[in-house]
């Protein structure tokens, strides 16, 4: 008896401090109503056997520990959190295998291949039947409602064109290696089954995310790409990054297209759990005019900076650890551009509960409080930093293998 109090003690405990997602541009009482959702829904789910693996990464304890996750692949959309936490994917679609690993025509692809797979109309959930890498002629231009999930089979999309999500929705990518990515472009591409058009040169992005909403990009492995690995601009929103694994880069991930293009002062970006690893430059990210919360990423790499911006975004970190280089002149976790201090003086920057080591320091801006524009960069509650190497430690693409969990 005294252990089954002990372990509904530590399950209440866990679930209230566990990262708990809240809706973007709500007021507290909403938030307190998705805590208690969230609580009642962690129940519900240990009740019918799906037990937490207690690791406080709310979105893996939700599915990994399922020994019946090839069963249950589309549970992993009601995992989700953040400001992409909404985004569907393929939910209750078919089942889609992918069978080919060519791409030898971007206008007319054969069934069988991830292009003919992603440019239909209806919701598809896309697994794949073998490991399997995939050379891009050109990009591959995603419809709406589709979920590419590389679980069970060891998946690279490398070597071409890589992915772009252009003014569609509910989009999830889970479990896949992009790396050397290139530019593609001058060329005709189909984008469903009913349209194909003329690219222009593409910048080599592994994720291009152009005016596109409800994104969830899960437990890649990214790398070495001709320009960013993840890109969002051009008004898109509702995003979340989590749980990926970079290295080997440089410009690592822009959120908003330009100084100019006011448009992306809606942009809301979740990024957590995140390990931004060996061979990073900088840009992780790099922040334009909207809102972004930065959550619980373990920061082990960067020669420049890690977290920047212009154009006056609201930039709210919280529980991260941030290992800064060796190198003197590289110890600021921040960089504000392209505007003079009393410029960036007021722009809301703000670190809370942040982990500096080996000499890291944030230089935080704007108001005392400011509190209405730190709450439309506020998605979920954040785990302390101390326990951001156990949240982290299974980012990138995970080992799954049928018949044990994840």
């Amino acid at each position: 008896m005294t252990t089954t109090l002990s372990s509904l003690f530590f399950l209440f405990s866990f679930l209230t401090f566990s990262l708990i997602s809240s809706s973007p541009l709500q007021d507290p009482h909403l938030v307190t109503q998705e805590v208690n959702r969230k609580i009642n829904g962690s129940l519900a789910r240990r009740n019918l056997g799906y037990l937490s693996c207690g690791s406080g990464n709310p979105i893996d304890d939700c599915w990994r520990c399922d020994k019946n996750w090839e069963q249950n692949r589309q549970r992993l959309a009601d995992c989700a959190i953040g400001f992409g936490k909404n985004a569907i994917g393929g939910k209750n679609g078919k089942i889609y295998v992918v069978t080919d690993s060519g791409d030898d025509d971007p206008v007319n692809p054969r069934p069988g291949t991830i292009r003919y797979a992603v440019i239909q109309d209806e919701p598809l959930w896309i697994i794949f039947a073998r490991d399997m890498v995939i050379q891009l002629k050109e990009e591959l231009i995603m419809n709406s409602f589709k979920t590419i999930d590389g679980r069970g089979a060891s998946v690279h999309i490398a070597g071409g064109p890589c992915i772009t999500i252009q003014y569609v929705t509910n989009v999830i990518i889970h479990g896949i290696h992009i790396h050397d990515c290139k530019q593609g472009g001058n060329a005709m591409v189909r984008d469903s089954p009913r349209h194909y058009g003329w690219r222009t040169v593409s910048d080599g992005d592994g994720v291009s995310i152009f005016g596109g909403s409800h994104v969830w990009v899960d437990h890649c492995s990214l790398s070495n790409c001709n320009d960013g690995l993840i890109d969002a601009i051009h008004g898109s929103t509702a995003i979340t990054i989590s749980n990926n694994y970079m290295t080997h880069h440089d410009k690592v991930m822009l959120l908003g297209h330009s100084d100019t293009y006011t448009q992306d002062k809606n942009m809301q970006v979740t990024i957590a759990f995140n390990h931004f690893g060996e061979g990073l430059v900088q840009r992780m990210p790099r922040c334009r005019h909207g809102y972004f919360h930065v959550v619980n990423n373990d920061y082990t790499h960067w020669e420049m900076y890690a977290i920047g911006g212009s154009a006056n975004p609201t930039i709210n970190s919280q529980g991260n650890r941030f290992v800064a280089p060796d190198d003197r002149f590289s110890k600021e976790v921040t960089k504000h551009e392209d505007a003079p201090e009393d410029e960036w003086k007021g722009w809301n920057w703000r670190s809370e509960g942040d982990l500096l080591v080996n000499g890291a320091f944030f230089t935080a801006s704007g108001a005392e409080g400011a509190s209405s524009s730190y709450a439309r960069a506020s998605s979920l509650s954040a785990r302390p930093s101390s326990l951001v190497g156990t949240i982290t430690t299974g980012a990138g693409v995970l080992t799954c293998r049928k018949g044990s969990s994840c």
